[in-house]
């Protein structure tokens, strides 16, 4: 038997149905479903694996513009990937599903029921065999127990979410232009919890977008006088995990559009009125965003004794095998991966992490399929780049191309910031189509209003 330790693992043996080594990825974030792509494209056509993809929706989008379609600059369903399409063209299987839990004796994902609208089953509670599983689901924000969270802020984790938030803005404006009585002290003051990149690109995304909205004959509303941005920090400083220029340049940026940012400033609830700091202080907001704190969903703590962190992150070793199962490997922010060359750091939760994770694991599980040792994963720090809107992007470039460490800012950071999302497309689509989508979109966005309007 093997060490189950070990990085290296004879062949698992092939399903009696298919033939084929299964492997399910389950997650269709920007690392699940870039890997299940790649191996569909590979693997699966080839007929040497059963690539299955599980996930609970049903469209793919890039995580960190949400904050895009929250604030109306973007439309979902422009960008949107559909998962039966994609996995029609790249040769792997799609089940929709949500997985609660795993029997790693048996090697089943066990998945729950899923629901339509209504309530009625769309699908019974399910089994999937795996001969090697990567478990991909990302992150979700943190509320660390804040009392009236849940009931009165939202936190912009899923499309869903973002077009909840957009729908109340877009009414919140409108029923400041229709009344008649004077604004109330929290009508349209919008409060962000977390000044991380979620916040303060939401932040400088939402002055542009709220004056955009207001244009559209609009006229009671003053956008200068009655809307008011805040951007609420436990820490000393917003962007805390990014370098302190960066920081620096974002904030005063911001503080330039007459945002308010709270530094300093701890939230110990939030209620119906607004958001109360700590020592009693409360602001006044008709609208509040959650998106301070990280961690991974809440069942992978309890996924047949596999080994996670105290934000419910899988342990994983180099070869991102989790490290009491060897046929269980996990990618994207639901790991915590070893920053080799660092001892004791874990690799950040960042899409160009789960990106290179992705394209790793590509040619790692090929050798898997082989028989061959697994060669370990190295993190490739290419910098931080933070969208301002419209305004500016701030960041810096790292790595030999750029000789070191390159600060960055203005058309040149927005055109690299864009690159990022170009690469994603290219990994699920290829250059042609994502060629051909970017000018598609161009040009819907240049016949169409600035900002979604409903």
């Amino acid at each position: 038997m093997a060490d189950p330790t070990s990085s290296f693992v004879p062949p698992v043996a092939a399903s009696a149905r298919t033939g084929a080594h299964r492997i399910v990825v389950v997650g269709g974030g920007a690392g699940g479903l870039e890997l299940a792509t790649r191996l569909g494209d590979t693997l699966g056509r080839s007929g040497r694996a059963h690539v299955t993809l599980i996930e609970k929706s049903r469209s793919h989008f890039w995580k960190p513009h949400l904050h895009e379609i929250a604030a109306g600059s973007i439309d979902l369903h422009v960008h949107a990937t559909d998962y039966l399409a994609q996995s029609h063209w790249h040769g792997f299987r799609y089940r929709v599903g949500e997985m609660v839990g795993l029997d790693r004796a048996r090697r089943r994902v066990l998945v729950s029921p899923v629901l339509d609208d209504d309530g009625a089953p769309v699908t019974q509670p399910y089994e999937r065999e795996y001969d090697t599983l990567v478990v991909a689901v990302g992150s979700q924000t943190n509320d660390f127990g804040t009392p009236g969270v849940a009931e009165h802020a939202i936190a912009l984790e899923t499309p869903a979410q973002a077009q909840r938030f957009h729908r109340r803005l877009v009414n919140a404006c409108l029923r400041a232009h229709m009344q008649d009585a004077p604004l109330s002290p929290r009508q349209l003051q919008v409060a962000i919890i977390g000044a991380g990149a979620t916040g303060v690109e939401l932040a400088a995304e939402l002055h542009k977008a709220t004056r955009t909205l207001v244009s559209y004959n609009l006229e009671r509303i003053d956008p200068e006088r009655d809307i008011r941005i805040h951007l609420i920090e436990a820490g000393p400083r917003i962007l805390p995990a990014l370098p302190e220029r960066i920081a620096g340049s974002a904030h005063e940026l911001l503080a330039g559009l007459g945002v308010r940012v709270h530094t300093g400033a701890r939230v110990t609830a939030v209620n119906a009125e607004g958001v109360v700091l700590d020592g009693g202080t409360l602001l006044p907001a008709e609208l509040v965003v959650w998106a301070a704190g990280v961690k991974a969903p809440a069942f992978l703590a309890k996924l047949d004794g596999l080994e996670t962190t105290r934000l419910n992150q899988l342990v994983v070793g180099p070869t991102l095998q989790t490290t009491l199962d060897p046929a269980v490997f996990a990618i994207g922010d639901c790991a915590a991966a070893p920053w080799l060359g660092r001892e004791g750091v874990t690799v950040p939760p960042r899409a160009q992490a789960a990106h290179q994770q992705a394209s790793h694991l590509v040619a790692q599980l090929r050798r898997r399929l082989d028989g061959k040792p697994l060669k370990p994963w190295r993190y490739r720090d290419f910098g931080s780049l933070v969208s301002l809107g419209e305004y500016s992007t701030v960041g810096n470039l790292m790595g030999a191309l750029v000789g070191g460490n390159l600060w960055v800012e203005g058309l040149f950071a927005k055109a690299m910031y864009r690159s990022l999302y170009t690469m994603h497309q290219v990994a699920l689509h290829g250059w042609w189509k994502t060629s051909l989508g970017s000018a598609s979109r161009a040009l819907t966005r240049s016949t169409g209003p600035r900002v979604k309007l409903h």
